[in-house]
């Protein structure tokens, strides 16, 4: 792998100002770094699909594909894998648990990506009509979070639907066979069920409600503090590979090579890549190291998501306990140092 010394000089100094350690050497932490990723239409399966980090970092990337952030995130606190996309329900649920791991990066504000659907011909017109149904939602996830919480907000209880803990794939057949009434789930298994099915209500009511959800980059500590520059350089692939996807705009088509990518490494129609797609939220730098995502340490807007996901699942009996302060697991000195790179 090579760094022009010009390149790792000005990386140590910037790393050192943001309190983060440097490697002395020309080399990371590890020759082959592991990365986990989910079945999200995000930019970044463009990045996975080029080999981008690979050709940033020099460095030969394992790539893990997990069905859930609660595998995600088993497979983070094993230690067999160095950095994952998780739902910020996983993560809460995995800090407050005590898992060493730290936010670095918010892949995608979820906003209406994520919605209950019901069939049609189930008799749920209603949210008064989900007692009794089998609606299914892998558990751990954003989508089981929300679940919970629409049913809080609905007056329902878990006691009154029959909640069926479903992973994507698991949810896609059972809904083709007729065995569930509904699921909460994401794409590319949304775009399927919807059509034959309507939302009820999605994630992005569900965030105005007061309980916002996120798709985030999580790093293990050590492995982070061991080799920051690698983790800004693959925050700077995804920056970049999000902002050619904002750029584009209303051009974004099924022809765009980031929808290719994502077909590649996901699978589904093109044109439902380019309709989910629409549906996220993606943040720049500025936003990501601001008040609004990572940035303000507990007045900023992970933090307090983590807060407030925590302090539900903990009514929920989901957790056992809080943490004093979530900002310790969010750290935005990664993105600051990413967006040092692309000055």
């Amino acid at each position: 792998m090579s760094k022009t010394g010009t390149f790792k000089n000005t990386l140590g100094t910037v790393a050192l100002s943001l309190g983060l350690a440097v490697t002395s050497g020309i080399s990371y932490a590890k020759d082959v770094v592991t990365i986990g990723y989910q079945g999200m239409f995000n930019p970044w399966k463009y990045a996975i699909d080029q080999k981008l980090v690979e050709k940033e970092t020099g460095v030969e990337i394992k790539w893990r594909k997990f069905d859930s952030g609660a595998k995600a995130i088993t497979g983070i606190a094993s230690g067999s894998v160095d950095l994952t996309v998780a739902g910020s329900s996983p993560i809460a649920t995995a800090v407050s648990r005590g898992v060493d791991v730290e936010l670095v990066w918010i892949m995608e504000n979820i906003a209406e990506a994520e919605a209950l659907v019901v069939r049609d011909g189930s008799g749920i017109k209603s949210p008064s009509d989900l007692k009794g149904k089998r609606i299914a939602v892998p558990f751990v996830s954003t989508t089981h979070y929300h679940m919970l919480f629409a049913l809080k907000e609905f007056g329902l209880s878990e006691k009154d639907v029959k909640l069926v803990n479903m992973q994507p794939n698991a949810i896609s057949a059972a809904w083709a066979r007729g065995d569930i009434d509904g699921a909460f789930i994401w794409d590319p298994v949304l775009g399927n069920i919807k059509k034959e099915g309507s939302v009820l209500i999605s994630s992005k009511e569900l965030s105005n409600w007061g309980k916002p959800t996120f798709d985030g980059l999580i790093a293990s500590k050590s492995f982070a503090k061991e080799s920051p520059e690698f983790v800004a350089k693959v925050i700077k692939v995804i920056a970049k590979a999000d902002s050619t996807y904002r750029q584009a705009g209303a051009d974004f088509s099924s022809e765009h090579p980031i929808a290719q990518s994502v077909k590649n490494i996901v699978g589904g129609e093109l044109d439902q890549v380019v309709e989910a797609m629409a549906l996220y939220e993606f943040p720049d730098i500025p936003a990501q190291v601001s008040c609004k995502w990572l940035g303000c340490q507990m007045e900023g807007g992970a933090a307090k998501a983590l807060l407030y996901t925590s302090e539900f699942l903990l009514e929920e009996k989901k957790i056992n306990g809080l943490q004093d302060d979530y900002s310790t697991f969010v750290n935005p000195a990664y993105a600051e140092l990413a967006m040092k790179l692309t000055e």
